[in-house]
């Protein structure tokens, strides 16, 4: 199962730059006699660099609108500026667009025409951070893989706008207005492949419903969030990093097997209000519990196995594979104690 999951992150992580420098491989090739044609077809606001003419540069140009885009452009750069509209004409031409930058701007969902962006059918990177959106837009190009929406003003998600994004592996909603009614049991349907999903820095005080089956990662920082209802991992079996920090969890408010979750190696819980470690599994190799108000840390109590049984197996059996133990902000007293490095041997770093 690592190696399912370790792959899979690769893909997520990697796969942007390999497709760029396979790219830039094919255009050192092309003939420097059509770089002049290139040239003449750059709008006058842009810049479009000869050694990579199927991008375009608009940023940072204080433009207003979208110029009109030469079909030859799979990369466009239109962050920080002041545009406030995307209409379908600049792209008419513009048909094997995958990479739009829009970052930096003052869209908003008025701004933005039905059908300009679904009919952009080879988009695979749509990037609307830092925006004036207030819904997430719609209807989308289908074959999105990653959908950024940051620290915009969403506080709405209509109803089935991801049903058809199926290959997107990436939602990230952070730092927006969402309330626990815009996240309804249907909110994700169709994003059957989604690996990563950051909601951090939102307004919620309830875990989310029905996050999408195959996610890897789960970022949910900055909330409110009081509770982990019973069982919720098991509906997303493949969980690998959590993170809770700088919400509103208590002891009371985690199941007694909540985080004993066996696809979880990265678990962060900082700034809570934890006063002990909740029962963890022996898979986890990341435990971030900083700043809660926990006292005391008892080792047998924590260790995921039987300490016993952990001498019988030793470094070859079912040893907890804990490596990152961090425990400052609250109110241990060092040194560690000597049952904590007796159950978690691989253990390299702790901080108290």
């Amino acid at each position: 199962m690592s190696l399912n999951i370790c792959t899979s992150l690769l893909l997520l992580f990697f796969v942007n730059s390999v497709w760029t420098r396979t790219v830039r491989q094919v255009y050192d090739e092309m003939d420097p006699e059509h770089w002049s044609h290139y040239t003449s077809e750059c709008p006058r606001e842009c810049f479009c660099p000869p050694s990579f003419p199927n991008a375009l540069y608009c940023d940072n140009k204080g433009l207003k609108e979208v110029p009109a885009i030469p079909a030859r452009i799979w990369y466009l750069y239109l962050q920080n500026n002041l545009i406030e509209t995307i209409s379908e004409k600049p792209f008419v031409n513009a048909t094997h667009l995958r990479w739009i930058n829009l970052n930096k701007n003052k869209i908003t969902n008025a701004g933005i025409e039905s059908g300009a962006l679904s009919k952009l059918k080879r988009l695979l990177y749509l990037f609307l951070e830092d925006n004036e959106l207030e819904e997430v837009p719609a209807p989308l190009p289908v074959g999105l893989e990653q959908l950024r929406l940051a620290r915009n003003k969403i506080s709405r998600i209509p109803e089935g706008v991801f049903s058809n994004l199926e290959n997107l592996t990436m939602l990230d909603l952070h730092q927006n207005s969402l309330l626990d009614s815009a996240l309804q049991s249907d909110t994700f349907q169709g994003l059957n492949n989604l690996m990563q999903l950051n909601i951090a820095k939102n307004s919620l005080k309830k875990m989310p419903l029905s996050i999408p089956a195959n996610t890897l990662q789960l970022f949910l920082d900055n909330n409110s969030i009081e509770v982990i209802p019973e069982n919720y991992f098991s509906a997303i079996p493949k969980v690998t990093f959590l993170r809770l920090n700088y919400n509103k969890l208590s002891d009371d408010g985690i199941p007694p097997n909540g985080f004993n979750v066996s696809s979880i190696l990265d678990l962060q819980l900082s700034h809570n209000q934890l006063t002990k470690i909740p029962p963890i599994n022996a898979h986890l190799e990341h435990l971030h519990l900083d700043h809660n108000r926990i006292k005391s840390v008892n080792g047998t109590q924590i260790c995921p196995v039987s300490i016993a049984v952990e001498e019988d197996y030793g470094f070859y059996g079912n040893i907890p594979r804990l490596r990152y133990l961090r425990l400052d902000g609250n109110e241990i007293q060092p040194p560690i104690p000597l049952d904590i490095m007796i159950c978690f041997r691989l253990l390299q770093a702790v901080v108290i």
